[in-house]
């Protein structure tokens, strides 16, 4: 009897044991690599090397180290890390203006309702906000904000993003509000903070209980904590080996990707890059050209370094532009070879945080013009993420003015990307 029992305490370890390993984690931070413009699908993952010039211009699809998936030939160091990222082929949409594309693809709902929802990062902040327990705030940007809406939308100000202004590529990063301008040492700072300590009068000689002098205190030893204390070395890329420097690339994107892996380290929720200068209406292959290299150089040091520490089984990446670029090429002037909005079948990339490497999902036309299978909804992508970040998409959306809302509306008919989840049992 002894026996049997033991045998059958055994197995139920086992079974326990397997539950618990395929138990999966929410992932714990994402990156969001934000393509400010529109990037071009045909140049970067969804190249057409058999469409006429007039669409291709001559470039080239070139293998990948995922067999049977091929990208542009401008993205080589990004081709060598596919196996950790998944590419959607077919995001589709409407909205060909900046300002409505952005708010769809960032919150999820079409505009002209009188409401101003949230954007993904400010959501995201606030319902990983209890778990987190850093002094950075839980949503930073880097570096400039995307500047089409208020991304906080109806919600409270605090989960309004830390936007850090400044260039991470130089030879200090000043971060506004926490980095302090001009080269100040610790030691001037704190002389400094002293001073103002003599000369703050009001709050020495007012009664002890003014609440509003007393959250005003608080808010101001908050800030001193951030900007004397730790919090503000995450922001020092100095203490980066040079080399690792110089992996990412030293330009702003390379440098803010660097960035965003230490934010990723200290636990901040959400990081937005924000990669501008895509939005290429005139002489678009120079401008690819450039981008291009900047960015498949940062993007793929990202994946692999996150990948080297460990870090990106739990943080998701998504890389997207709020539409793509018109497949057929205009020669004419002004536009001498230039891309114009276009946004009924576009490019975006996922990795990381519960999604597979790997695999793609969606089939477009010759030209990349066209879905042919599998649309892709902005919904569907954002409850994707949230759903990894162990966030319900269909469950209440918490805000102070009482609305009666869900996180984002319901999913298209086709449905969330469960395709490109890791415990998915599809295959590219």
């Amino acid at each position: 009897m002894n026996i049997i029992r033991a045998i059958a305490l055994l197995v139920c370890c086992l079974v326990a044991g397997l539950h618990a390993a395929g138990a999966r984690k929410s992932a714990r931070s994402v990156i969001e690599i934000w393509v400010w413009g529109g990037p071009s699908q045909l140049e970067t993952f969804d190249p057409k090397p058999n469409a006429p010039k007039d669409y291709n211009n001559g470039l080239k699809a070139i293998p990948t180290n995922v067999p049977g998936i091929e990208i542009g030939e401008m993205l080589p160091k990004l081709a060598l890390q596919a196996d950790k990222y998944s590419i959607i082929r077919t995001m589709t949409h409407p909205h060909r203006g900046h300002e409505t594309a952005t708010y769809l693809m960032q919150t999820g709902r079409e505009p002209g309702d009188g409401k101003v929802y949230p954007a993904i990062g400010a959501v995201i902040a606030m319902f990983k906000a209890k778990e987190y327990q850093g002094d950075i705030p839980p949503y930073v940007i880097l570096t400039i904000p995307k500047g089409r809406f208020s991304e906080i939308g109806f919600l409270s100000e605090e989960y309004s993003p830390l936007v850090t202004g400044g260039n991470p590529s130089q030879a200090r990063f000043i971060v506004d509000g926490i980095v302090p301008p001009g080269g100040l040492s610790s030691k001037e700072l704190g002389q400094r903070f002293a001073l103002l300590d003599k000369l703050d009068t009001l709050r020495q000689h007012a009664p002890a209980a003014c609440p509003e002098l007393q959250a005003f205190a608080e808010a101001g030893t908050y800030a001193r904590k951030v900007i004397e204390g730790d919090a503000a070395k995450v922001f020092d890329l100095s203490l980066e080996e040079a080399a690792m420097r110089d992996r990412y690339g030293r330009n702003s994107v390379g440098q803010s990707c660097l960035v965003a892996r230490r934010l990723v380290q200290v636990g901040v929720p959400y990081i937005t890059i924000n990669a501008q200068g895509w939005d290429s209406h005139k002489r678009h292959f120079e401008t690819m050209k450039q981008r291009t290299a900047e960015m498949d150089q940062a993007f793929a040091t990202l994946l692999q370094d996150l990948a080297e520490k460990d870090l990106l089984d739990s943080t998701v990446i998504w890389w997207s532009g709020e539409f793509g670029r018109g497949p057929k090429i205009d020669w004419e002037a002004p536009w001498n070879g230039g891309r114009n909005h276009y946004s009924k079948c576009f490019s975006a990339v996922v990795a990381g945080g519960g999604f597979a490497g790997g695999r793609v999902v969606g089939v477009s036309d010759e030209v990349a013009g066209e879905v042919v299978s599998r649309p892709v909804a902005p919904q569907d992508l954002l409850g994707s993420i949230y759903e990894l970040c162990g966030i319900d998409p269909d469950g209440p959306l918490p805000n102070p003015i009482g609305l009666q809302s869900t996180v984002l509306p319901p999913a298209s008919p086709a449905g969330r990307l469960k395709e490109l989840y890791v415990h998915s049992e599809v295959k590219p």
